[in-house]
């Protein structure tokens, strides 16, 4: 299944159902506009600049989660059409893709990638140690 990465606290309002449409500035050309269905909810390494701040929930009535996770797969829903205008109050443009049935799933680290990509859940390679330096030869003399 495809993925598609979303910064939070945005990925976290799609998969918690309060957001409908997830908004880019894709090309007319971007293959990613035709794409339709099943599609899991990666969020970002990090937050949203302009949400970072607790203070910055602009959604009384929706409770604002403690802490976001990130980095990883963190829900699943379909999407169910692309849109350049729409009433809903979560469209900002230039381009919507409309979601539906979203719903969190237990969360699952992978790198993300721009567009829509297929997760690799391979767990990172450890990097090898660094060689100890060479000891130092003392001068004879």
């Amino acid at each position: 299944m495809k993925a598609l990465s979303i910064m939070q606290p945005w990925a976290w309002l799609i998969v918690q159902g309060h957001k409908n449409i997830e908004n880019r500035n894709w090309q007319p050309n971007n293959p990613g506009l035709r794409f339709r269905g099943p599609v899991l909810i990666h969020a970002g390494k990090r937050m949203d600049p302009d949400f970072e701040d607790a203070q910055d929930w602009m959604w009384p009535d929706i409770e604002r989660p403690c802490d976001f996770d990130l980095g990883g797969i963190v829900g699943e829903a379909e999407i169910l059409d692309v849109v350049t205008d729409s009433l809903s109050p979560w469209f900002h443009g230039p381009i919507g893709l409309v979601i539906g049935d979203a719903r969190p799933l237990p969360f699952r680290p992978c790198r993300g990638q721009l567009g829509f990509f297929v997760p690799d859940f391979t767990p990172a390679e450890p990097k090898p140690p660094k060689p100890a330096p060479a000891p130092r030869q003392r001068a004879l003399f």
